[in-house]
């Protein structure tokens, strides 16, 4: 939906620096298939949140709240606009909400649990989870064994401490959602499926395949480049890699505009993506504008 090129463009209208809220683009050497901001576009506007740690290193919400609050402090005392650019939910909702204070949990347990549960399927874990925590929202391998490990070391599922051990959030949010007609989206997203696998996807996968990171580990298991690593371990065709990221990208577009629809708490500006980012950039800062204005006067 070009979230990037509308944050870089931004720098027009204020002094901004962003901070990343996306889970993939935290992996170093992972530029093509998490959609990393070109280097171009780090030099014009300084970013946070970028190739924090290798692939098949685990990292979670906790560690990224923890980390985004001293950028975002730092951002501010610089006297610039820090501005979050991202959909990962789970990160924003952090920033925002704060995330729960975590019970002690026994360290040799969590080692075995985690040995556990690295031998089972996506498929598996997800039905552990979904048995274990009515609450459970579903996503990948990381969430589904995060909330496996608080139901059984804790004795009760991540959303009860989410509900109920919540920490005071770090931003206070106003919120800008890029749409489009559903058309629009599939072509954008078939194009830069096909645009990924030309400029070097499977050949990025492959040598972090060689570097002995196993095939299902954090950060190869995501959307864009497990298929790639499906084509490299042998279990499809290159030729149909574009279009397995094209499937697979637009089901979960779907779910972040179903959850974006339904967790966001605070102002939302919902804006037409179909123009260019300069445009889109300036209409986001007339609208800051008034409504600050309107907070002025209130």
């Amino acid at each position: 939906m070009g979230k990037t090129a509308v944050g870089v463009a931004l720098a027009d209208h204020w002094p901004l620096e962003i901070v990343s809220a996306d889970s993939r683009q935290i992996y170093r050497t992972l530029d093509i298939g998490t959609a990393k901001p070109t280097r171009r576009e780090q030099r014009r506007v300084p970013h946070h949140g970028l190739d924090l740690i290798d692939p098949g290193t685990r990292y979670s919400v906790g560690r990224y709240a923890a980390e985004a609050e001293p950028w975002i402090a730092a951002i501010a005392a610089r006297g610039r606009l820090p501005v979050v650019v991202g959909g990962t939910g789970l990160y924003i909702r952090a920033l925002v909400d704060g995330l729960f204070h975590e019970p002690p949990l026994d360290p040799d347990r969590r080692l075995a649990l985690r040995e556990w549960v690295a031998e089972l399927g996506t498929n598996a874990l997800v039905r552990w989870a979904s048995r274990l925590d009515p609450g459970f929202a579903g996503g990948g391998r990381q969430r589904a064994a995060r909330a496996i490990e608080m139901a059984l070391l804790s004795g009760r599922p991540l959303s009860h401490w989410q509900r109920h051990a919540k920490a005071q959030g770090i931003v206070r949010p106003w919120y800008v959602v890029l749409t489009a007609p559903r058309p629009v989206i599939h072509r954008r997203i078939l194009l830069r499926a096909e645009d990924m696998v030309r400029r070097g996807l499977i050949e990025e996968a492959a040598a972090v395949l060689a570097e002995g990171v196993p095939a299902g580990a954090p950060g190869l298991d995501g959307v864009g480049i497990r298929e790639a690593v499906d084509y490299l371990m042998g279990r499809r065709s290159r030729e149909s890699v574009a279009e397995a990221i094209a499937i697979s990208s637009r089901q979960y577009a779907k779910r972040q505009e179903t959850w974006f629809r339904h967790q966001l708490t605070g102002p939302v500006l919902t804006i037409d993506a179909t123009r260019p980012p300069e445009q889109l950039a300036a209409e986001i800062a007339q609208a800051w504008v008034r409504a600050n204005e309107r907070t002025e006067t209130t």
